[in-house]
């Protein structure tokens, strides 16, 4: 049992969104927002900030900030459907970098194509101004539990 989990089922049962991303030191570090859209799926931004630049003379999103703030909405997105209080473990993880991220708002969106009791994948879009023009699609594989 683990008490970061019940305390993240406690936030998401309150709608507490900010107090989530402030419990993953990563996802707050990079800046990572998240809520609920009008058809109750989760919904993920990265604001732009300065200091994600990773080419400045384009400017463009850092690649590994990118995948970082994937990988972080995979994770989110997965323990904020599960009922368990286990953390998964992600044991894989697949990042296609599509078009440089501009300097401007990133958003994404997660779909769980498998979840059993042992693993679950995830697949993740992100992108800035349409959805159809991805930015950037990612993999996660994530171990649920542990061998007994």
């Amino acid at each position: 049992m683990s008490a970061f989990m019940e305390r993240l089922l406690e936030l998401r049962d309150q709608k507490r969104y900010r107090d989530i991303i402030d419990a993953i030191p990563y996802a707050r570090l990079m800046g990572v927002e998240f809520a609920e859209d009008e058809t109750g799926g989760l919904l993920f931004s990265l604001p732009f900030d300065a200091k994600n630049v990773g080419n400045t003379v384009l400017p463009a999103l850092h690649g590994g900030l990118i995948g970082g703030f994937l990988e972080n909405a995979a994770l989110i997105h997965l323990m904020w459907n599960r009922e368990s209080l286990e953390t998964p473990k992600i044991v894989d993880f697949s990042l296609d970098y599509l078009r440089s991220g501009r300097a401007r708002t990133l958003y994404a969106r997660c779909t769980i194509t498998k979840q059993g009791k042992r693993v679950a994948h995830v697949l993740i879009e992100a992108w800035q101004d349409e959805p159809s023009r991805p930015v950037a699609v990612a993999r996660a594989h994530f171990l649920l539990q542990t061998a007994a």
